[in-house]
């Protein structure tokens, strides 16, 4: 990818030790809008530092972030966060909130009115598929998978066009977690949104993105497509990464056949 995106990073590093060793060093990536972009890796690969560059949760040492083609920097913060929705693992909801409350959070503190606090949660419960009696309760009240789906309501309550998402299925068991990547996809489409996603998950990375980047010890090895990647790289690391979902299928088949597959 490369060129003018709704997302650009520019040589971007970052260091948590005054510069003697760098958590990421020198990523520049470009991410087109209405792109689905998953950043994947190993633990410590520098993934969520540069997801969290974008929205200055994490300020760059060196390099920029440019958001729709205005440096991140010129922009203060609370206003930046305000127009890119973030989701993540655990949620983090609010528990003194009503999920109403909850997914009204940003709005309100964008100054909209409470009728049209109201009309927006509404048609966000309605959204991400969640009766719209759910709006007064608790967020304790709901299982792992509402509360999710609340805290993707709550990432598109103010209409971003942006939004990145840190592992916010890998806490759900399986069949959730595959309903819910499926939904957040089809809304990422119809809503036109531009979203990054980090996962450890190369069949969800391979399922859900348009574009897969591969990071390793703080730099970016590999990007492409899932075809293009799974096709074949250079990078032995890379290989192994794309082809993890064709080897644990084969067990899988390995092991309904009668083989134990621990051969």
């Amino acid at each position: 990818m490369s060129g003018g995106g709704a997302i650009e990073l520019q040589d971007v590093g970052k260091s948590f030790d005054g510069g003697r060793g760098f958590a990421v060093d020198g990523v520049s990536l470009s991410v087109a809008a209405g792109e689905f972009l998953a950043l994947v890796g190993a633990s410590g690969s520098g993934k969520t530092t540069t997801l969290k560059m974008i929205n200055r949760l994490t300020l760059p040492d060196r390099g920029r972030v440019l958001i729709e083609g205005a440096p991140a920097e010129d922009m203060p913060a609370p206003e930046l966060r305000r127009r890119i929705g973030y989701v993540f693992q655990g949620i983090g909801l609010f528990p003194h909130l009503t999920v109403a409350e909850n997914i009204g959070v940003t709005p309100s503190l964008q100054g909209w009115s409470r009728p049209d606090i109201e009309a927006r949660t509404l048609e966000l419960l309605d959204l991400v598929g969640l009766p719209r009696a759910y709006g007064p309760r608790a967020p304790a009240a709901l299982s792992g998978g509402e509360r999710q789906r609340v805290g993707v309501a709550r990432a598109l309550a103010a209409r971003p066009r942006i939004v990145l998402m840190d592992e916010p299925f890998g806490a759900l068991d399986p069949i959730t977690r595959d309903t819910l990547g499926r939904a957040y996809r089809a809304l990422h489409d119809q809503l036109g949104l531009t979203t990054v996603m980090v996962t450890h998950d190369m069949q969800e990375a391979i399922l859900l993105a348009d574009h897969i980047a591969v990071m390793r010890q703080g730099r970016l090895i590999a990007e492409g497509t899932p075809g293009e990647l799974v096709a074949g790289s250079a990078d032995p690391d890379v290989r192994a990464l794309m082809d993890m979902p064709r080897r644990q299928a084969e067990r899988v088949q390995a092991r309904l056949s009668g083989d134990d597959g621990h051969g």
